[in-house]
């Protein structure tokens, strides 16, 4: 019971701190990459903890988990977790806590996973409306669609037929090298799937809204993945032409106003000064130190897990 309680402390205390933390990691704009790989390993550290917590909790209650789970174990294994004699009600209660937890977490990712693809099925339907598809069409991978439209505006619909979507009114107000930087950038979204980033993170702070570490880490993907497809179009046609396509695309929308409102686009003026700031990436040394420390954190809760059992065979 004791491991299992150090776990779950652990998983709570993960989940506090590491969110103020992170916000005081000035660094994650310069390598938003990096970020979005650190984020993760916490948000899997948490998740580990709590997993972990989960099965030692039931393997204390119930013989029968606990036949599963350490059939080969030794005597000596068992009394380090101790595991010979009956639990009580309270390993009981904290097994059953955290086995809804993972069925809630579940859940709420299948409900995430299929209001995205009713919405990407609606945009595809009116996608399909709009722009219908001529005949021989259908045989193509991914193609460029090209919409009428009035209002400046690109992206990327993601399915096993991925297609980038442009309207008319961009074309007309994006200027040679601008264009391939949009492309470019909802291509970067693309190959790094993001969009499966911002369901998972979706379903989480959804399903525990009172856990900072997983609002947090909903807010964090949006912004990073966004910075990230910046990066990736910035690489090839320059930082400048990246800021003076986002300038021309959403200048009429008023996010540039001296208090934009809130939702998705109020990060835009933070991203052009970031491009037109033009600050140097890390020393490659700093980013692997952080890439590598970052893959450490889940190692942690495996670490404590296994700790006793370990020094009971050694």
């Amino acid at each position: 019971m004791s491991v299992s309680l150090a776990l779950l402390l652990l998983g709570v205390l993960t989940a506090l701190t590491a969110p103020r933390l992170l916000a005081r990691a000035h660094w994650a704009e310069r390598e938003p990459v990096v970020a979005l790989w650190v984020w993760q390993c916490v948000v899997a550290a948490v998740l580990v903890s709590f997993a972990l917590s989960m099965a030692f909790s039931a393997s204390a209650a119930w013989q029968a988990v606990r036949g599963q789970l350490f059939a080969p174990a030794p005597r000596a294994v068992l009394d380090a977790y101790e595991l010979t004699a009956d639990g009580g009600p309270w390993s009981a209660a904290l097994a059953l806590l955290l086995a809804a937890g993972g069925l809630w977490s579940g859940a709420m990712l299948g409900r995430e996973i299929g209001l995205a693809r009713a919405r990407r099925r609606r945009r595809r339907d009116d996608l399909l409306v709009r722009a219908p598809q001529l005949p021989g069409e259908e045989e193509a991978g991914g193609r460029l669609v090209v919409l009428e439209g009035e209002r400046p505006d690109a992206w990327w619909l993601p399915g096993s037929t991925p297609r980038l979507v442009i309207t008319t009114a961009a074309l007309r107000r994006l200027k040679g090298r601008q264009l391939d930087a949009v492309l470019a950038h909802e291509q970067g979204h693309a190959r790094a799937r993001h969009d499966w980033l911002l369901n998972c993170s979706g379903a989480l702070a959804a399903g525990f809204p009172g856990i900072p570490v997983f609002a947090a880490f909903r807010e964090e993907m949006h912004r990073l993945v966004e910075l990230a497809a910046d990066d990736v179009a910035s690489r090839r046609f320059g930082r400048l032409t990246v800021a003076l396509a986002l300038v021309e695309l959403n200048e009429e929308r008023g996010v540039f106003a001296a208090a934009p409102g809130a939702g998705p686009e109020a990060g835009l003026p933070r991203r052009v000064d970031r491009l037109l700031a033009a600050t140097p990436r890390l020393p490659a040394a700093h980013r692997l130190r952080l890439t590598a420390t970052a893959a450490l954190v889940p190692v942690v809760p495996l670490l404590v897990a296994f700790y006793p059992g370990l020094a009971a065979l050694g």
